[in-house]
């Protein structure tokens, strides 16, 4: 199986040795997405609400450069800082994920002691293409 890597200059750059997204046969995984500015590559805002905005615009930006998107999304894996914050993110994820007509992709979402750069949230997911 050869696997495509998926970049794109809407979502932040990687920090490291690893792609934003692997395209690999019908199926698109994203790297864990932070609520990074593409742009100035800085943490966007201090609360839930737009950290979480702003986690899956990035993903949606990955998506898209792999031909394909959000109404696509089979799994995501959310991470948490603190748990307490589950309402808020879910309110922002349904709203991208679970929209009107659209049936939610499978999660799992667990509470870590720590993320990248102090963030509140983060966000993995994979796709169909």
């Amino acid at each position: 199986m050869s696997k495509q890597v998926i970049a794109t200059s809407q979502a932040p750059a990687a920090i490291g040795p690893y792609s934003q997204g692997v395209r690999a046969g019908s199926l698109v995984f994203t790297a864990g997405q932070i609520a990074l500015d593409p742009v100035t590559q800085l943490v966007v805002g201090p609360g839930i609400s737009e950290q979480t905005t702003q986690v899956m615009e990035n993903l949606k930006a990955i998506l898209e450069a792999a031909g394909s998107g959000l109404a696509n999304v089979v799994k995501a894996t959310v991470f948490l800082k603190d748990f307490n914050d589950f309402a808020d993110m879910n309110a922002v994820y349904g709203a991208y994920l679970a929209p009107n007509g659209v049936t939610p992709p499978a999660r799992t979402t667990v509470e870590v002691s720590r993320l990248p750069k102090d963030v509140l949230v983060e966000i993995e997911l994979v796709a169909e293409v």
